[in-house]
């Protein structure tokens, strides 16, 4: 698989390439939200309380696990690596109001029912103040006076980041910021935006889910009320290209239309 994965283009972009910044591939798609909108309903009064971001959690693992596994990827020392597994680190919104991240480990294997426990397990755990060692990490790093700050900071990113050398004493893995990063911002009153590639996150993209507005659209020619939803990404271009964006896109808008297949 590995082998695969390292293409001549890969092993230069990779190389030429800094990760983040100028290696991002931005891109954002409309898709109708109205009849999925209906299914989490119908799923919600069955006892499955699944919201948008589990669904799109869920399908988007699903994707990279069935037809995109050169998302699942992260670039160290020049060559490409895929992830042993698809975890999903979802963005939560903490009771003091900071922004705090939780993992989803093999996201792409759950089902709806399953989902909503895992994730709300997981987002209850980070509300109480429990953290990984990487969250709680921040908090120490911000106690260091600067400039010592910037220099211990920086040496942490030339071994992990740029040289590609885990570092468990601190948590830092390959895998520790799961395979993508999935942050709905529509909850925060935003209907779009464009995320950040986080550096110390070897991840090849993040998503950003916008608010649901209620917008003209065309059925079957004729123009008509319907939900909408924007949903933002951001790609690493050293590991992946525009294609598998568009890839991607274009899974979700089916599982939009058949959010079924997802409990299979």
């Amino acid at each position: 698989m590995t082998e695969n994965l390292n293409t001549a283009w890969r092993q230069i972009a990779s190389t030429i390439y800094k990760k983040p910044n100028d290696s991002k591939i931005f891109g954002s798609v409309e898709i109708d939200v109205t009849d999925l909108e209906l299914y989490i309903e119908k799923k919600r009064k069955e006892g499955i309380k699944i919201t948008l971001t589990h669904f799109f959690m869920l399908a988007t693992s699903r994707a990279i696990s069935n037809d995109i596994p050169e998302l699942n990827t992260y670039s160290k020392r020049g060559n490409i690596y895929a992830f042993p597994s698809v975890n999903c680190a979802v963005s939560v919104l903490k009771a003091d109001g900071e922004m705090s991240s939780v993992i989803v480990k093999n996201a792409d294997q759950l089902t709806f029912s399953e989902s909503v426990d895992v994730l709300n397990k997981e987002i209850q755990k980070s509300r109480k103040g429990s953290e990984s060692n990487t969250m709680q990490l921040k908090d120490t790093m911000a106690a260091i006076p600067y400039p010592f700050r910037n220099w211990i900071v920086g040496i942490i990113k030339k071994l992990f980041v740029d040289w590609g050398i885990s570092l468990p004493f601190i948590d830092l893995q390959p895998h520790t910021f799961g395979s993508f990063m999935l942050s709905n911002i529509g909850t925060l009153g935003l209907d779009i935006g464009f995320p950040a590639l986080f550096p110390f996150a070897n991840i090849s993209f993040v998503m950003i889910m916008g608010g649901v507005q209620t917008k003209p659209w065309v059925v079957n020619n004729e123009v008509v009320p319907r939900r909408i939803i924007t949903l933002g990404a951001a790609l690493d271009h050293r590991v992946v290209d525009a294609s598998h964006a568009g890839k991607l896109f274009k899974y979700l808008k089916f599982a939009v239309k058949n959010p079924e297949v997802l409990e299979r």
